[in-house]
């Protein structure tokens, strides 16, 4: 039975907030938070007077159902002989400032307790009882000018209020603009999924679940949002008060942590180069004919390449193997140490490859050293650090469709596992003197995997890039304990950022697609920016051309997209004979050399910008609503961006266009490549010719970056 005092809460409630929305990050916390709750189960969180948050009248709903898992390469989940059961309210009580809630049906209860943990936190626990449920689905309101950012390294737009997906960590897809590839996907599979999110009013919610979670964002329902658990049980989450979208992203960090912030070299340009050692040396000979500063190559053929199998498209780059780069030569990169270190002298970081796969012997060509394989593989196997099938038997597959080997899966349910990768990868730093690498993969432990603590496979998916993440970053600190080494990675899931120091947005089709080529990395970017991780990366020119090769003008683009983030990286791509690539022809070359010469003069702003990151996670890049919370007209922009508080970057991702639409919030905003000045507070159709991507500086003429080419060489190394 609800006691008085909070009936008349909740009276009041219906009276004066009926709207239930914030006035736009302007509530503080000035005012002790408050949760109450209505008869009808309605529970709100209250700052200041405004609601912020606030569960669906409706309760509950615990379905029950069978489920199959089908699909090549990305993994679909089917349901069948769904049965549904409203939970209804029984009672509402509050006692020393916690809510609780009682649901009930002819199956089965449920009990919902909600408080204040602190002046910028609530936390809401649902625990199910009575009968089994397959999942657990719980409405929150859908607000008037409500909004949902985030959600993870998501690839559409920002704001995905309107949308139905699944939350699972997953291999982002090839080709799913409908072009054709691998491992097919739509617009939500990604490698970073997070059920969390942020209203730009100023509050966010994280789900703090490893299980699947799907949500149906206002969509089904105008009125509600969805957020359901796959697998019943007990449901946690933490509403962030703010009261601006920054705050929520600082209080993020404090629960799932913050990236350590990259050493300063890494704010240079890293060059992509593959194909052996004289390859690598000669083309480390045209950066310095062309005056183009790097300070890192970027080397994933250091243990060589094999095509993938027939249909298939690119190569296949292992971690441990010794096999040919091409006919003419044995071994890719003969005296690797030696070259690292020739290479050091010069002021180059020499970076490599690594994925989780475990290589199984049977399945390698005698011509590729099977016997190079077996070694790791049986110690593991023997220790018991693989994952099993569901016959007790090491679980091996062809993870990733068109490699032509098998492979085991590491069990990091199983300290000994961390620990005998930890001292693999750390010993590749000791042989070669490398500087780090990218820890690519992590989306592909299967859901039917056998794990040695009895864990459920579909969680441990979710929690696995985090594990993966974490020996990673363990091996480079045991390695270098003076920090001076990187690593990136594209997969995640919550509590990744504690781990993972740097995150590119994976493999992008080389084309203009709306779903899956460069138009989709500015959200990616924005949205590892709203998921707590501040240092982000892409690949200059794409990856996957699984139409056409990337194009001069694509390049181009791609290029100036790049400079503007804090790593500038290349990449060759599936296809490194196809692709377009920065010394194609001499036009290219001096548009490259530009903007690497650009992103050197940022250099100050991204190293100044990641001091706040590590202690406050605040993006280097940023949604514009970060910065401008009160303009409503940011809240839905996705494909423009702030560098911190007062640069403003519009990429040019559509072929053929020389302008582009541009919103200018309040104030004066100066072309930083012709010093002109645009009055803000409005949207504005602006120049945007190859070279000079619209960017603009709030308040003053960023005359440094028109001036790039009074910066040295040495200056950018």
């Amino acid at each position: 039975m609800v006691n008085n005092w909070l009936s008349a809460v909740a009276t009041l409630l219906a009276i004066g907030i009926s709207g239930c929305s914030t006035s736009s990050g302007s509530s503080s916390t000035g005012q002790e938070p408050t949760i109450v709750a209505s008869e009808d189960g309605t529970v709100e969180v209250i700052v200041d007077g405004e609601t912020l948050f606030a569960l669906a009248g409706t309760g509950p709903i615990a379905r029950t159902f069978a489920e199959s898992v089908g699909g090549v390469g990305v993994k679909e989940f089917r349901r069948f002989n769904e049965r549904q059961d409203p939970l209804s309210v029984r009672s509402v009580s509050s006692e020393d400032g916690v809510v609780r809630v009682e649901y009930a049906s002819a199956s089965r209860g449920a009990t919902l307790t909600a408080n204040v943990v602190s002046d910028e936190l609530s936390e809401f626990q649902l625990e199910v009882s009575g009968a089994e449920a397959d999942s657990i689905a719980v409405g929150v309101r859908c607000d008037d000018g409500g909004t949902f950012h985030g959600f993870g390294m998501q690839y559409n737009s920002t704001n995905q209020r309107g949308e139905s997906f699944e939350l699972f960590v997953n291999e982002q897809g090839v080709g799913r603009d409908g072009s054709g590839g691998i491992n097919v996907g739509n617009e939500h599979t990604t490698y970073f999924p997070m059920p969390y999110y942020i209203d730009a009013r100023g509050f966010g919610a994280l789900f703090d679940t490893e299980r699947r979670v799907k949500v149906d964002l206002c969509d089904s329902d105008a009125d509600i949002a969805w957020f359901e658990v796959i697998s019943g049980g007990t449901i946690r989450w933490r509403v962030f008060h703010g009261p601006t979208p920054l705050d929520v992203i600082r209080q993020l960090g404090e629960l799932v942590g913050r990236p350590s912030a990259p050493p300063p070299w890494a704010y240079g340009m890293w060059l992509a180069s593959q194909g052996g050692r004289d390859v690598v040396l000669d083309e480390v000979d045209e950066l310095e004919a062309a005056d183009v500063p790097a300070s890192a190559l970027w080397v994933q053929d250091w243990t060589g390449i094999r095509p993938n199998q027939e249909g298939g498209f690119g190569v296949q780059y292992l971690w441990d193997a010794k096999q040919q780069c091409s006919d003419e030569a044995d071994v890719c990169y003969p005296n690797l140490a030696g070259m690292v270190s020739d290479l050091h002298d010069e002021g180059y970081k020499f970076l490599v490859y690594v994925n989780p796969f475990i290589v199984y012997p049977g399945s390698v060509q005698p011509e590729d050293d099977p016997s190079r394989f077996a070694a790791r593989f049986s110690a593991m196997e023997e220790g018991g650090l693989l994952v099993k099938n569901q016959d007790q038997e090491t679980y091996i597959d062809a993870a990733v469709a068109n490699f032509p080997q098998l492979d085991g899966h590491p069990d990091f349910s199983r300290s000994e596992t961390a620990d005998f990768i930890r001292e693999s990868l750390a010993a590749i730093v000791e042989t070669y003197g490398v500087d780090g690498w990218m820890a690519d993969f992590g989306e592909y432990l299967p859901f039917d995997s056998v794990h040695a603590d009895g864990s459920d496979a579909t969680e441990r998916r979710n929690r696995f890039p985090v594990e993966w993440h974490r020996v990673n970053r363990e091996a480079l600190e045991q390695a270098r304990p003076d920090g001076d080494w990187v690593s990136f990675a594209r997969s995640g899931f919550t509590n990744v950022q504690g781990v993972a120091q740097i995150h590119w947005v994976g493999d992008q089709q080389t084309d203009w697609g709306e779903l899956d080529g460069i138009r989709t990395v500015t959200p990616a970017l924005l949205n590892l920016g709203l998921a707590g991780q501040p240092f982000v990366s892409l690949d200059i020119g794409g990856f996957s051309s699984g139409g056409e090769p990337t194009t001069k003008e694509l390049y181009m683009r791609w290029t100036e997209l790049g400079a503007f983030a804090p790593v500038m990286r290349t990449h060759q791509g599936a296809d490194k004979d196809q692709n377009w690539n920065w010394n194609e022809d001499a036009e290219t070359i001096a548009h490259f050399r530009k903007f690497t010469y650009v992103h050197c003069a940022l250099k100050d702003d991204f190293m100044g910008l990641a001091e706040q990151a590590v202690s406050t996670g605040a993006p280097l890049l940023r949604h514009m609503m970060l910065v401008f919370p009160t303009d409503a007209a940011t809240w839905d922009i996705s494909d423009q961006f702030m560098i911190g508080e007062s640069l403003l970057v519009a990429p040019v991702v559509e072929e053929g266009a020389t302008s582009r639409s541009v919103y200018f919030p309040e104030g004066n905003w100066f072309n930083v490549w012709t010093g002109e000045m645009q009055e803000g507070g409005q949207r504005v159709s602006v120049d945007a010719p190859i070279g000079s991507p619209p960017v603009y500086s709030l308040g003053e003429d960023r005359e440094d970056l028109r001036s790039w080419d009074s910066l040295t060489y040495e200056e950018c190394r």
